[in-house]
């Protein structure tokens, strides 16, 4: 390797580097320091003839990186993996790369990460029952990010594939998790549902869900798809990443307020939660819908190759110039 090739930092090694824990805490600590969703850039999505290509760039005062991912729905029939992509990591000052990361794991690692950022202030001290939709890396993902922040008592599997539901369980369990396969109507006893699916319909009754609980949907950025059902929307606290970025590709919440069932001014964001500027209201149920958002790629990036240098992973104050893009 010439000294000017990055350096690739492989799946393996950008969970060895940074687990869910810190990839929760990294998120929270760049938004309580004054980063703002809102000054992101904004992601391309390109349909293609088999799927769509992502293009999501964004800077900080140190790095700059762009994240290109390809969603291929039909990968999984073949054995190939459904998200793939790489992610380039820039020095800011000199535009430098200084390493290319595995995309797949960087998304792997920072959609869980995202939502449990947000699910720390918004569920319910005690989860006795976490329902889960969906079998594949984003619910195993969310499972490990959420015991970052909770105490959890038993897992509810829900998916369609019953070998995979079973693995997942198998994969729970040998952790010491108590775990089950249920159905959609186990969310009458929940206090946190994790929706990862590529569902388009809403996966179960809205009106069955408890007020005192924590749902998180990050199945579907587009507005045309949803995997929440608009009765638990016309119910609860809606929190997003960003809410012009929400009423774009968040089709959960798009529908539900074309049918005039919730306010698109209503709209809470991450980082208003997080840095307390608004309240949580525990009198219904809190939904966090996420769509990914470019920053959140570029702090835990930021986190691994810092992480893996051995150096310092506080990060330098947002310059206003990139606060107020």
């Amino acid at each position: 390797m010439s000294a000017s090739t990055p350096p690739w930092i492989s799946s393996d090694e950008v969970f060895a580097r940074v687990d869910y824990g810190a990839a929760v805490r990294a998120i929270q600590r760049d938004l309580l320091a004054g980063l703002d969703p809102a000054a992101d850039f904004d992601r391309g999505i390109l349909d293609l003839k088999n799927g769509q290509l992502l293009l999501m760039p964004t800077e900080s005062p140190e790095f700059v990186g762009v994240k290109i991912a390809s969603v291929a729905p039909n990968n999984p029939a073949i054995g190939r993996q459904r998200i793939q992509g790489i992610y380039v990591l820039m020095d800011a000052e000199t535009l430098s790369p200084v390493a290319l990361l595995d995309g797949s794991a960087l998304t792997t690692l920072r959609t869980p990460a995202v939502s449990a950022a947000a699910a720390d202030l918004l569920a319910p001290a005690v989860i006795e029952n976490l329902v889960v939709f969906g079998s594949g890396p984003q619910a195993w993902g969310h499972i490990q990010a959420l015991r970052s922040i909770r105490s959890i008592g038993e897992v509810t599997i829900v998916a369609r594939n019953q070998e995979r539901s079973d693995q997942l369980m198998a994969r729970i369990e040998a952790t010491g998790l108590a775990a089950c396969v249920g159905t959609a109507d186990d969310v009458r006893d929940a206090q946190m549902i994790v929706c990862a699916t590529t569902a388009r319909e809403p996966l179960f009754d809205g009106l069955l869900v408890p007020d005192d609980s924590c749902t998180i949907a990050v199945g579907s950025h587009e507005p045309d798809a949803r995997e929440l059902p608009s009765a638990l929307v016309a119910r609860g606290q809606i929190v997003v990443e960003d809410a012009t970025v929400a009423l774009r590709e968040a089709g959960d919440l798009i529908i539900p307020i074309g049918e005039g069932l919730a306010l698109a001014d209503s709209l809470v964001s991450m980082r208003q939660i997080i840095v307390r500027e608004t309240e949580v209201d525990r009198t219904r149920p809190r939904i966090f819908k996420s769509s990914g958002m470019s920053w959140e790629d570029l702090t835990i990036a930021a986190e691994v190759y810092k992480t893996g240098r051995g150096g310092k992973t506080q990060r330098l104050p947002f310059s206003r110039a990139w606060a107020t893009r």
